[in-house]
């Protein structure tokens, strides 16, 4: 077991945004959490990257607690639809950035950097600054910036959710391409039902707070709190 979160709970004054939320994921496992804009979806990824404390639970990492722990001991990436990528940095040197605050050795920063590009489609981009590249090759850049330190887990605040349609699809398929090579865990969150179902090996569903993760994706479909049925219903009424 990668992640064990236990009995969550957070309350901002009088309002409760998580109530008693459990979730597991195993490694190299990416886990969907759907749910509408203010049910708490990004409150529970900030708390597992420690930006956030819980009034109550417990969150264990490969076997260690680290409740205690802040942001920059956990080892946890947080990603959201902002890349944030360093202005004055080309792509190369955005990727490298995790490994040269760790005083890598510099072929082991070229190595690993190239690798990571080449698989990310941005050779071509490579000495590129930010300000010349397009919304997707940025979030590509993000992503590579991230893999890079081999984070043991990915949150992932709906990353595609600034980009077009067809681009948004690119990224969908590059993400779970780039997860398996890597064998990257994480967990995906997303208001759109399709991209949950694309995204993740396992689903979730937040409301009000309350998380319910499926045993499959077919319990997941067949549930008419998720909105899957109502959907289907719409197109094929069309």
């Amino acid at each position: 077991m990668l992640l064990s979160v236990q009995h969550i709970n957070k309350k901002y004054k009088q309002e409760q945004v998580l109530s008693d939320v459990n979730l597991t994921i195993e490694a190299k496992h990416t886990l969907s959490v759907l749910g509408k804009s203010g049910c708490g979806k990004t409150t529970l990824l900030k708390i597992l990257a420690g930006i956030e404390v819980q009034d109550k639970g417990t969150i264990i990492l490969n076997n260690i607690n680290i409740d205690a722990l802040p942001p920059n001991q956990r080892k946890i990436v947080y990603m959201s639809q902002e890349p944030l990528l360093f202005p004055h940095l080309t792509v190369f040197e955005n990727i490298a950035f995790g490994l040269r605050i760790r005083k890598e050795k510099n072929d082991i920063i070229n190595t690993r950097a190239d690798e990571l590009i080449e698989a990310l489609g941005l050779t071509a981009h490579r000495l590129k600054m930010p300000e010349q590249l397009s919304g997707g090759q940025k979030q590509r850049v993000n992503f590579g910036r991230a893999l890079i330190i081999n984070p043991p887990l990915l949150l992932l605040d709906e990353p595609f959710g600034n980009l077009d349609t067809q681009t948004r699809a690119e990224m969908q398929l590059l993400f779970k391409e780039i997860a398996t090579q890597f064998s990257s865990s994480a967990i995906f969150v997303t208001h759109d039902i399709k991209e949950a179902l694309i995204m993740g090996d396992s689903v979730g569903y937040m409301k009000e707070g309350s998380l319910k993760t499926y045993a499959d994706k077919q319990s997941f479909i067949t549930d008419s709190d998720t909105g899957v049925q109502q959907e289907l219903a719409f197109w094929k009424n069309l």
